[in-house]
């Protein structure tokens, strides 16, 4: 097998759960191969580069070997290597959002019973 389409490596390899994810991502410009943005149909061999977008993540990647099948997660791993500071870049997004403060209640919303009482008194006294 000298090449495969593109959708259907980035789906062999895991990096989607469909295919149609996988062709969305493509499609959407999350997905770089060689530099360049590339087609869904677009084929790929061993030794082609891939920088691929998944929410906050970014993986820079080469491919070793080409399959068109799905198989387990060791498998899929074999199938391309991954460059180090892509795995230093990912880490320091995932401590980035570990320290990252948790979203929680600003005091905004619905107001209470009391708040609503309150809101009712300064309409009556302004006229309203």
């Amino acid at each position: 097998m000298e090449g495969v389409r593109l959708d259907r490596w980035l789906w062999a390899a895991r990096f989607f759960k469909t295919r149609a994810l996988a062709v969305k991502a493509v499609e959407g410009g999350k997905v770089h191969l060689n530099g360049s943005r590339a087609k869904r149909s677009k084929t790929v061999k061993p030794g082609d580069g891939l920088a691929i977008r998944k929410g906050i993540y970014e993986y820079y990647i080469e491919i070793r070997e080409i399959s068109d099948r799905r198989g387990s997660a060791t498998v899929a791993q074999e199938l391309y290597v991954e460059s180090e500071e892509s795995i230093e870049r990912r880490n320091q997004v995932r401590e980035q959002l570990k320290t990252a403060p948790t979203p929680g209640f600003d005091g905004h919303g619905r107001p209470t019973k009391k708040e609503r009482r309150m809101l009712d008194r300064m309409k009556d006294e302004i006229g309203f």
